[in-house]
């Protein structure tokens, strides 16, 4: 069996729910035709850095701009012919994609992006009837981009992104509610004494992680500022070399400043609560490893309607005011019952197989 997982790098969510399931298959299925893919590499290269580096502009430094696109891609009047014009631009930029699917003909492609389901959705229409689609979506709302006619699984991660996907029109039968895939490595059960003398964290004080993405994006230096004396504080600066820059120049006493890492499943074993941008992947590890969160900076549409969904299942905080989020960090601290009621609330939700169920759904047939 020959299997395509693909993504675009618009953000890092996207490419780490692929290799989750791009790893999981390998570990487990060895006789497979494997193969991960990044779409943007299949574009001419004026359209992948436009697609690339225009999401980045946009959510750094014109989040206005993405706020009305994405309004108005999402209205019921104009979504239409914004998807039609849009996918017209698609279509032509990623000729060598389409053509890259006819030639090696995937019996399965799994796609958690918008932009790769679309395009292989049109390609199994309109040249290989045969191939699969399964498109796993990576937040906890559903744009109307993540619809395709040709879809044969929706993969989602809540009841609630279920009924949002089939106000969208999607029959119940093509949706699973798996979750949203996660890497293995979020399941390990850590030995925390021996977490802690690794990262030299001292196991009496509270400790919180601050970690916004893979762009460093939010009030990071003021938190740190605010929080350093009544907490052990954990920051991942991400990509943001010139945020981890000024925080190591400032020597903070209590807290630890990270780069870029590939180790966050530990620093989440060890945290009491995590500050973060409610990003459908952010999210799904956090419920994971069951970290408390509270979230700050939500990129207007996607991850506002992440921050809805969470609530209504009682999990998350959205807070803009830095002393706020003060306020209830130390209200955590001193209540530790109120984080153990959330908890609760996430054992409920959270789906730590999903990359398992979704692996296990192709490869034995039920898809």
């Amino acid at each position: 069996m020959k299997i395509l997982i693909t993504y675009a790098s618009a953000g890092i969510g996207h490419r780490k729910a692929a290799e989750a399931v791009y790893n999981y298959l390998k570990a487990n299925f060895a006789d497979l035709d494997l193969a991960i893919l990044d779409i943007l590499d299949k574009t001419n290269p004026v359209f992948k850095f436009f697609y690339n580096r225009g999401y980045l502009f946009l959510v750094s430094h014109a989040l206005w701009l993405w706020r009305v696109f994405f309004s108005l891609t999402s209205f019921k009047y104009l979504g239409p012919l914004s998807r039609n014009f849009g996918f017209f631009i698609n279509r032509v930029n990623a000729r060598k994609f389409i053509r890259y699917i006819i030639a090696e003909k995937p019996d399965f492609i799994v796609a958690t992006h918008f932009l790769p389901a679309e395009l292989s959705a049109y390609t199994k229409n309109a040249f290989c009837p045969d191939i699969k689609i399964v498109t796993a979506i990576t937040d906890f709302g559903v744009h109307p981009f993540w619809v395709s006619e040709g879809t044969d699984i929706y993969v989602v991660a809540s009841g609630a992104t279920k009924q949002k996907l089939i106000m969208h029109g999607v029959m119940p039968d093509k949706i699973k509610e798996f979750g949203i895939p996660t890497d293995a490595k979020f399941l390990h059960r850590h030995n925390k004494e021996e977490l802690r003398v690794k990262l030299g964290l001292d196991k009496e004080k509270f400790t919180l992680l601050i970690i916004t993405g893979s762009f460093g994006i939010g009030p990071i230096e003021q938190l740190v500022s605010l929080l350093n004396q009544d907490a052990q504080v954990l920051v991942v600066c991400a990509n943001n070399k010139e945020l981890y820059r000024r925080l190591k120049a400032r020597n903070y006493p209590d807290a630890k400043i990270f780069g870029f890492i590939d180790n966050v499943q530990e620093l989440m074993a060890l945290s009491d609560i995590a500050i973060t941008k409610p990003g459908g992947l952010s999210i799904s590890e956090i419920l994971v490893t069951e970290l408390v969160p509270v979230f700050i900076s939500p990129i207007p549409g996607q991850e506002s309607e992440n921050i809805n969904v969470l609530n209504r299942y009682g999990i998350g905080f959205h807070v803009n005011d830095v002393g706020e989020i003060r306020r209830i960090v130390l209200d955590f601290k001193a209540h530790p019952q109120k984080m153990e009621e959330i908890k609760e609330n996430i054992r409920k939700i959270k789906k730590p197989d999903a990359a398992r169920d979704i692996c296990n759904a192709i490869c034995q047939g039920s898809i």
